[in-house]
């Protein structure tokens, strides 16, 4: 299921920003981004994601963000004060124009002026972070919950149009039977004008052609997958999996109709009927 969170978290000088985006995905997969100093802590993070969000393909971003009015670097003195005395040697020594006010500047960025030192990442900075995640997940499955009760509907809608389809399917049956007799008559006085035909016969060859062609079966039972799907879909913790088990079934039936109406107009309505269920199975893929 589609869904984003964003949540943000003070330590010291630093804010600590946290985003995950969501998107549709038969199984889970995590793309974390960290930055170098909280490597540590990657694996406790994606088994957090994996447990909170189960399935989907996941992009978190983790980054911060400093104060650097709040930090002041150290300057590396014995660094510093060699390349000053180069360079006013240099100067001195080929008559260029030595001015202090602009040299000081380019000094500074040169190699090792500035000191670098690693820093130490406290346990409760590490815990400012996991909060943070923690955060983000939360809001992202309340947008998913958002978005689950548009689902919800969505889906109940569509399979009340299939029943709704199916329930306008006989009182074409009736029309269905008299068009096979006629068919079938008609290619009796095609092989033969003079023929006699037995009515009993006749009728006895009819009953075992429609019992052929009979979707009573098929009616019923997908009617109890709708019903099923329904139900399953109303449930508390309803699995996207298990919908899409029960809209194959009832993808069978409706196949099983298609090939068995012989009737235009049933036809017509198993096309629709076709249409709303690719839908369903669309949206099931965006149920956990």
């Amino acid at each position: 299921m589609t869904g984003y969170g964003k949540a943000e978290r003070g330590f010291g000088s630093k804010k600590i920003i946290v985003e995950v985006r969501s998107l549709n995905s038969k199984q889970f997969d995590l793309n974390l981004r960290l930055p170098s100093t909280y490597r540590e802590l990657e694996m406790e993070i994606r088994l957090k994601v994996a447990k909170e969000l189960e399935r989907g393909k996941v992009d978190m971003t983790v980054s911060v963000e400093e104060n650097n009015e709040l930090k002041v670097m150290p300057i590396n003195d014995s660094v510093f004060v060699a390349y000053y005395r180069q360079l006013s040697d240099i100067t001195s020594k080929y008559g260029i124009g030595f001015n202090s006010a602009e040299i000081v500047p380019a000094i500074l960025l040169l190699p090792e002026v500035i000191k670098t030192q690693r820093e130490e990442i406290v346990p409760e900075e590490f815990g400012a972070v996991l909060q943070a995640c923690s955060n983000a997940l939360e809001a992202l499955v309340q947008f998913r919950k958002q978005e689950g009760a548009i689902l919800e509907k969505d889906l109940l809608h569509r399979v009340n149009l299939i029943l709704d389809y199916l329930s306008r399917i006989e009182p074409f049956e009736n029309q269905r039977i008299n068009d096979v007799r006629k068919r079938i008559s008609e290619s009796l006085r095609q092989i033969d004008a003079d023929i006699t035909v037995d009515d009993n016969r006749f009728e006895q060859e009819v009953i075992y052609y429609l019992e052929k062609l009979d979707i009573t079966e098929e009616k019923v039972r997908l009617k109890q997958h709708c019903n099923y799907f329904t139900e399953t879909v109303n449930q508390p913790d309803s699995a996207g999996r298990k919908l899409g088990f029960i809209a194959q079934e009832m993808g069978r039936e409706i196949n099983t109709l298609g090939s068995k109406a012989n009737n235009a107009d049933i036809q017509k309505l198993v096309v629709m009927m076709k249409d709303e269920l690719e839908k369903i199975k669309e949206q099931s893929l965006n149920i956990l």
